[in-house]
């Protein structure tokens, strides 16, 4: 495959096939992300596209997941989109799910129609970074959206038929804003009701705004009980039906899963149990990074 700069994806492509139909991100400006700084963005031409997924079936007799990168592939235009899929749909019959990033502001400029278009032809799940459900933060991290057009993109999606996983980060709010973040995501979740909710938890990369931020001592990093405890609050207010929840990435203090809201009591169970770990700070020891 022809893949330019550093390729990202979430966890579950893991083994999907992976091709670059956007390079970078439409936004980029997140001040907690070094991801695709090294990167301007620009759609592909739907000619290399198309050919990197003949490239793609020549190589693997059989591809059950495909997941399309970069960043924000869904702002690609409709009409391009609905050429790159209905290609993927002939080329790759025993293809199960098709798998995309799509920034709120990408799913806002596509209508339900569009959306239930693209998952005749096979569009599976989109990708949401939410990161908090609070306002404040949202401006903070200069997410770009506010959080009312982060719900009204969440809700598309879900209204489309298409699975939504959504993503949100533990901590970053710093120590002030912990508490908002906890009661505001958990609001935020209850309000879009995704199918998916991924919990990371945040880490300061060299290079980015938030990194600067730290080592001025304008935000201050929760130690990982505080994680644990800030985890705990939002759990405690979100009242969803069949999300699956998981906070088990290689960022996370302690592994948690479950569904919700089936699992709640589970979930905040083995959160206690985090607690109890004796050299819990000892952060090195839990990060699987």
């Amino acid at each position: 495959m022809r893949y330019e700069g550093s390729l990202y994806r979430p966890p579950s492509e893991a083994y999907s096939l992976i091709v670059q139909a956007t390079i970078g991100c439409t936004h980029n400006k997140c001040t907690f992300c070094s991801m695709y700084k090294d990167k301007e963005f620009r759609v592909r031409s739907t000619d290399d596209i198309i050919e990197d997924f003949q490239i793609g079936r020549q190589v693997y007799k059989t591809v059950k997941k495909i997941f399309i990168a970069d960043g924000d592939a869904l702002a690609i235009s409709t009409k391009e989109l609905i050429k790159i899929f209905t290609f993927i749909k002939e080329t790759f019959p025993e293809c199960e799910r098709v798998g995309i990033y799509g920034s709120p502001k990408a799913i806002l400029s596509k209508s339900i129609e569009e959306l239930k278009e693209l998952k005749d032809l096979g569009l599976g799940i989109v990708y949401l970074g939410v990161e908090s459900g609070s306002e404040k933060i949202l401006k903070a991290i200069n997410k770009g959206v506010t959080r009312g057009e982060m719900i009204e993109a969440g809700r598309k999606i879900v209204e489309s038929g298409i699975v939504l996983s959504t993503t949100f980060i533990s901590g970053i709010g710093g120590v002030i804003d912990s508490h908002e973040h906890a009661i505001e995501t958990a609001k935020i979740i209850n309000e879009i009701r995704p199918h998916y909710v991924g919990l990371l938890t945040l880490i300061v990369e060299k290079g980015t705004p938030l990194y600067e931020d730290v080592k001025d001592g304008k935000f201050h990093l929760l130690t990982p009980k505080e994680v644990l405890l800030e985890t705990k609050e939002m759990v405690e207010d979100i009242d969803v039906e069949y999300c699956v929840f998981r906070s088990n990435h290689a960022s996370n203090y302690v592994a948690l899963k479950g569904t919700l809201s089936e699992d709640k009591e589970l979930i905040l169970s083995q959160i206690e149990e985090g607690l109890q770990i004796s050299n819990l700070e000892d952060k090195d020891l839990f990060r699987r990074l």
